[in-house]
Formats: structure tokens, sequence, C-alpha cells
């Protein structure tokens, strides 16, 4: 018993080391989060002392009445007492772990007085993030280049945990979260965060966090949403209020009117185009342009990709295809975007149509 009670002590002091290794949940950086780790560790203890009560039972009783030394068992059909205290200690255990857990979930759901809310939608397989209060919006997709994914490039430190834009927030502030799906049923988990909300189509889920300290935070969809449910982390960037509204009010400015490039040239944006096209378009058309027929068509040497009507082409990326994976690409990125992936899908693949699409003819095509 003492060999026990001195590893359950090793096991306390071991404990924020654990967490650190991520052998244990995190402590998070919200007040949320840290309830959550509270009332996990305080459950976790509760269990360990459950078990040194059980195993230490048993153990004492094997070796105490052994048959070695002559005992002989009791008969017996009833125990009053007995039954009384295998009631009412359950009864006592439960209820110390329901008392805290409902307070906690009450926290959970305070949604009052937020400073600020984002909206948040999943998409197969992306995240678009919406300020409701300041008019800005954008989508956040892995940035993971599809050479790392194929094995034709070596892996860094944060693969397929990486995008192009993050979710910036406020530090200090108390931001409510409505989360839903354009889609399938996705889950955008922050572990750090204390988050983890289901994004259900026509369905509006709540989550609000008050981030302490300023940093990256990374999580992933924590539903199986499709071939490429791994390909949608979640990347929040955490900064101090004053750098928060700075950066609001620099992308709520109004867009530039559309202009070519002085250096839209068909080299320049073939190597923009396809770094764009592993960002958005591979993980469903391949990195090679093969796809995975049915369901995700090659463009390699397909007829949208090769006619000599262009507009199909950019009809087809903006519009996207009714009832089928292929989305409308219009709102999610912007002209020069468009142009350059589309110019890529043309020119790559010795399809080498020689075709420059410009900004200009995605701007006419917009509906």
């Amino acid at each position: 018993m003492v060999g026990l009670f001195r590893m359950l002590g090793a096991c306390l002091l071991l404990s924020p080391a654990l967490a650190a290794a991520q052998i244990n949940m995190p402590r998070g950086v919200t007040p949320i989060s840290q309830e959550i780790y509270g009332l996990h560790m305080y459950v976790i203890w509760i269990v360990v002392g459950i078990m040194a009560v059980v195993y230490g039972v048993i153990i004492f009783s094997l070796i105490r009445h052994r048959k070695s030394k002559g005992a002989v068992a009791a008969k017996f059909s009833q125990n009053n007492l007995l039954e009384i205290v295998w009631t009412v200690v359950p009864l006592i255990i439960i209820t110390a772990i329901a008392v805290p857990s409902i307070r906690v979930l009450i926290n959970m759901d305070d949604y009052d007085a937020a400073d600020l809310t984002v909206k948040i939608t999943g998409h197969q397989w992306k995240w678009q993030y919406q300020y409701l209060d300041y008019g800005v919006g954008f989508f956040s997709t892995l940035s993971t280049p599809m050479a790392e994914v194929v094995g034709d490039g070596e892996k860094d430190e944060w693969y397929l945990l990486e995008v192009d834009e993050p979710l910036v927030l406020p530090t200090d502030r108390k931001v409510r979260f409505v989360v839903t799906s354009n889609d399938v049923i996705h889950s955008w988990w922050v572990p750090e965060l204390g988050i983890k909300r289901d994004a259900v189509p026509g369905y509006m889920y709540e989550a609000w966090a008050r981030i302490q300290e300023p940093g990256t935070y990374r999580g992933q969809c924590a539903e199986l949403c499709g071939v490429n449910h791994g390909y949608m982390p979640i990347v929040v960037k955490a900064v101090p209020p004053q750098e928060f509204d700075e950066w609001v009010a620099q992308r709520a400015k109004a867009p530039p009117l559309v202009e070519t490039p002085s250096d839209w040239t068909l080299s320049v944006v073939m190597k923009r185009g396809a770094a764009l096209y592993d960002q958005n378009c591979a993980a469903c058309h391949g990195y090679d342009g093969n796809g995975m027929p049915p369901t995700f068509p090659a463009l390699r040497d397909s007829s949208i990709a090769t006619s000599t009507d262009v507009n199909r082409h950019i009809d087809l990326v903006m519009n996207g295809v009714p009832n089928t994976a292929m989305q409308a690409y219009a709102p999610q990125l912007d002209d020069e975007e468009l142009a350059a992936i589309i110019t890529y899908e043309r020119n790559a693949w010795e399809h080498d149509t020689g075709d420059l699409v410009l900004p200009a003819q995605i701007q006419a095509r917009r509906k």
C-alpha cells in the first residue's frame, strides 16, 4: 500500500509535465478551458482514489485471507450495513462530480455581453470566418504544399496544421462564436481555447472565449467530413486589442478597382497559379491533375481546361457545379487569384494553350 501511495504522489507531481508533453489535456488560455482542465483533473483524482480503495481491498484480501493461511470463506446472504454503504457512497461520489460539472456547463453557455461575434462556417474542406460586427470575412485554407502531402517534399513542423489566413482574435475580449456548415457535418475544435462545436447544416451552435495570452493556437476539424477531412486545420492568432483593431480596420477597407498588374506575364502567373492550385484545388483534382474519378474528375486533358471557350472554364470555377463537391470559388478568391488558377489549369500538364487569363475577365464574369 505504501508503494501505491508513492506512485499516486508521483503522478500528481508529474501531471503538469504530462500536460506539456500532450499526454494529458492542455490547461488552455481561456477561463473555460482552465475550468474544463480543473474539472478533468478533479474527476481523474476521484477515479484514482476509487481505484486505490478497490484495488487496496482486493490486494489486502488476497494476502490476508489466502488459502495457504487456512482462511475459510464466510457464508452469509444479507448485510444491511453493506447495502447501505454501497448505495450511499456512489450517490455521494456522483453528487461530488455532478455539482462542479453543472457549474462548468453553465459557464460554457454564457454568451451574454460579447465584445464581438465571429460566424464560423465549415466547407469541404476549408473554414469561412465572418466578423459580424465589422463586415470582414475570408476563407481559411490549408497552406501545406501538396508536394509535402504526396511525399515529394520534406515535411515541416506544422505539416497539415498551417493555413493561408488565420483567424485573428483580440486578447482580453469576450468573443462569441456561431458555428454552422455549408455542406456536411464538420466540427470546429481548438483544444487550447476549450472549444469544440459541431458545424451542422441548417443549425447554429454557439461558443465563447476570452483569450488571456497572445499566441498562435491550432486545431482541426474533429468530425469525419469526407475524403479530405484531414486537410482543414484551424489556426487562431490571438493579438493585443490595439493590434486587432488596426488589423480589422485594414481588412475593412474597400478593395481597389481591378487592374492588371504590370508583371502579369504567363511565367509569373503560372508560378502563382501553381501555388494557389495546390492550396485550393489539388486536394480534389490531384497534384498531377488526374483527380480521383468519378467523384473528383481529372483536369488533365479535360474538355474544360483545353477548350477554346475560356469563359466556360471561368464560369465553372467561379460558380461551381450544383449537387456536386465542386464549390463556387467566386466568393472565396479574388479576381487575381481566380485568374492565376485558371491560367495555370489551362497551361499545366502539357495543355500549353497559351491562354493568359486577366483579372478584368474574372470581374466581367461576376454576377
